[in-house]
């Protein structure tokens, strides 16, 4: 008969050296940078970027990328986390800018601005975010990599 406390142990070890699941931790929840990978974000916009930075070291509810290749059609990419308070309040209309809903992303999506200045703000639960990819290419293009990288954004919740 095998011991009780051999089983345990193994099951212990199972847990402890599994390898970490693709959500976000409590911890990394206020860090806008932890929702997305350099190569997620590469991947998405179709050209290298540069790791996720800060533009205030302290302030780390919005991340931004920067492509290598700088004369590119790219210039940055930025992910910020939203309060869900903040999201439905872009939906108030703004006479400024146009309202565009986006389906199938999160839990309520939608594109808040006009042609370049553009951001796709979405939702899932209690969590909101808006991305942007700040490019000169077409706008449909545009809203296929902000909803590839929303996509991303969302597997990791």
């Amino acid at each position: 008969m095998r011991p009780i406390f051999h089983r345990s142990a193994a099951l212990v070890a199972a847990i402890l050296f599994a390898q970490p699941g693709q959500s976000v931790n409590a911890a990394e929840a206020d860090d806008a940078c932890a929702f997305l990978t350099t190569a997620q974000v590469s991947t998405a916009v179709g050209t290298a970027v540069g790791d996720g930075t800060y533009v205030i070291p302290t302030f780390k509810k919005t991340c931004t990328w920067t492509p290598s290749d700088t004369a590119g059609e790219i210039r940055a990419i930025t992910l910020n986390l939203q309060s869900p308070e903040r999201f439905a309040g872009g939906k108030g209309g703004v006479n400024a800018v146009a309202l565009t809903p986006a389906s199938g992303i999160g839990d309520d999506a939608y594109y808040l601005g006009a042609g370049s200045t553009e951001g796709l703000f979405f939702r899932k639960g209690q969590h909101a975010f808006k991305i942007a990819v700040y490019t000169t290419q077409p706008l449909e293009k545009k809203r296929a990599m902000e909803t590839a990288l929303a996509k991303q954004v969302l597997a990791k919740l």
